[in-house]
Formats: structure tokens, sequence, C-alpha cells
């Protein structure tokens, strides 16, 4: 790539994430005030700590398609049309959501749902969407809810993942890649993009979100999906180079938490490489603590205030991985081990 075509590329970039941010900010901030319209909004010191991290973020992006790590398509990838497309039926979740909160129902769930076959902590209106993790409708609304709540960075969060997992398997000619609850697909796809040659799972409690992730990979891929619960994974000893869990360890009560790192280990080869993507902690949240903190005020994350204090770091290292390095990127962080 030339040098005045890297340029532009910097420009539209970042103009596109500043003006979605921008845009979308206003939107967070209405949908705040009417969950919580008490709520004490962050200081102006922490609102410029956050801005700060989007813009590192923006840039660690860019540099890692300079260095080689993915294609520069994926830093357009963001599928803004189908968002917007969606937006009316998000508006309309609006009243659910704020009825849900204000009546703790976190049991609105669909009529059917076979209890026996979910652990008691995952049958729940997380986030105070509609029907949980139990629908089509969920998991097509997922992704843009998640993106309106993140300002448009969370697929720029998750690929933080992708440079860790390029380094551990260059000399592995097929490596086998397990994406551990990977919902609605969106990880998985960019990793394909950024590394095509390897055989891809995917892991994911919820048979309605793996349809939208078989939406999401498109016609003809050959990444195999696999509805069972990540505490229990159907895999063998020691059969895959790298996996992945991104968003998924805030929303695991402790021993379920370290269950699945547990299992992730189980199922790495000697000197395989575990990533997760999860939001940022009590240790390495200076700075943002009370925008962290109001996260579980707004939304039903049941999980989230033992999940502060947790040092992951510290619960993969009590489950037998070497901690090889830790980042954060904006609200989220990045924690990189080894078998």
């Amino acid at each position: 790539m030339n040098a005045a075509l890297r340029r532009l590329d910097r420009v539209r970039y970042k103009a596109q994430h500043r003006g979605l941010a921008a845009s979308l900010a206003l939107g967070v901030r209405l949908f705040h005030f009417i969950l919580e319209p008490r709520l004490t909004p962050p200081p102006l010191s922490e609102l410029a700590a956050l801005d700060k991290r989007f813009a590192r973020l923006l840039a660690a992006d860019l540099a890692n398609v300079e260095a080689g790590y993915y294609p520069r398509e994926l830093l357009f990838q963001f599928p803004l049309r189908r968002y917007a497309q969606q937006a009316p039926t998000g508006l309309l979740e609006w009243p659910k959501v704020v009825w849900r909160r204000r009546s703790g129902r976190s049991d609105d769930l669909p009529h059917g749902i076979d209890e026996a076959t979910y652990p008691a902590y995952y049958r729940r209106t997380f986030h105070w969407q509609t029907d949980g993790w139990f629908s089509a409708h969920s998991a097509r609304m997922y992704d843009v809810g998640v993106e309106f709540l993140f300002l448009g960075t969370a697929d720029i969060m998750r690929r933080m993942v992708i440079p860790p997992a390029i380094d551990a398997v260059r000399d592995v000619a097929r490596p086998r890649v397990l994406d551990v609850a990977c919902g609605t697909g969106r990880m998985l796809a960019q990793l394909r993009s950024a590394m095509p040659r390897a055989a891809y799972y995917g892991l994911d409690l919820s048979p309605f979100y793996l349809r939208e992730a078989d939406k999401t990979l498109g016609p003809d891929h050959d990444v195999s999906l696999v509805a069972e619960n990540a505490e229990s994974m159907p895999f063998a000893d020691e059969s895959f180079d790298v996996v992945t869990c991104v968003f998924t360890c805030h929303e695991l009560p402790r021993d379920a938490r370290r269950n699945v790192v547990r299992e992730a280990r189980r199922v790495l080869r000697p000197g395989g490489r575990f990533i997760v993507c999860d939001s940022a902690q009590r240790v390495d949240g200076a700075g943002i603590i009370s925008h962290l903190d109001a996260f579980p005020r707004l939304y039903h994350e049941p999980y989230f205030k033992g999940y502060m204090k947790d040092d992951l770091s510290e619960v993969l290292s009590e489950c037998g991985l070497t901690v090889e390095s830790v980042e954060t990127h904006m609200v989220s962080k990045v924690v990189v081990a080894t078998l």
C-alpha cells in the first residue's frame, strides 16, 4: 500500500469512527437517561480519559493493518446500512427494556425452554434484552445493540485478539482455532479474513445465536459450529492451537468462569495460546471506573460486579496457564496466556 493511500485510509477511517461515535453518543445518553434519570453523569476528566482510550484504539487498529495482521477491508466492514435498517426495531425495544428493568423481570423468557438443558445463570434476560439468549429475534438484534452501546467500537475491540492469535500459529501450516461463546460469529468472521488457512470452530450454548453466526459467516463457509456448554466442551484434549473467548467472562459466575478457563486449557495443545477479550476491570480501569460501575446499574449484568474484582490474569494463572500480556483497549482488555 503506497503512502498516499495509507494517509487517505487513516483520514477516512478516523472520520468514519469519530462521526459514528459522536452520533451514537447522543442516543446512548438519551437511552441511559430514560433507564435511570438520576444516574450521575461521568466527570469531565473521565470523558477525557475515554476519548484518549478511543483515539489509542483507532491507532492500534490502523497499526495492525500496516503491520499486516489483517486486511485493510476490515477497517471499513462496519455494516452501517444493515444496522440502520434494524434501528427502528431497536427503538421499539426501548419500552420493553425499561419495563423489564423497572419491574426486575430478569426471567422474562420465551415459553417452552428446556430448563434442564441450560444452567440457571444462563436463563436470564441479560442486558434486559428481549428473550435473553433464546430467540432468533434476540440473535438478530444483538450486534446492533452492542455496537450502539460501544459507540461503534465493538468489532474494533474484538480485532485486538487477531495479532496474538496470528503470532501464535505462524509456524503451523493448518492451525485449529476455537472461539468459545462465539455468539453471532463476528469474531470468527474477522479471524477468517485475517487468517484464512486455519480450521475454525465456534462453540455457543444458544442454537439461535449459532444460526445467526451461520448467516454472518456467509454461504458455503467451512466453520464448525457446535451448540454446547463451554464448561464441558465436546472436544478432545490438546486439540486446538488457539482458543479465543470474547465478551463472555463478565457474564459468568465466579465458578463457571474458572470452569470455562480450565476447559480452554484442557483443549489447548502444548504451547497453544488462550486469548480473552472482555471488559476492563478495576485493576486496569484507572480513569474510567465510574463508567464501568454504571454498566451493571443500568443493565442486567448479575455477575459484573464480581467480575470487576476477579482479575483475569490471576484467574488464568490459577487455572494453570502462563500469562504473557495484558493490554487495555478503550473499555476492554485483552489477556494472552499460553499452556
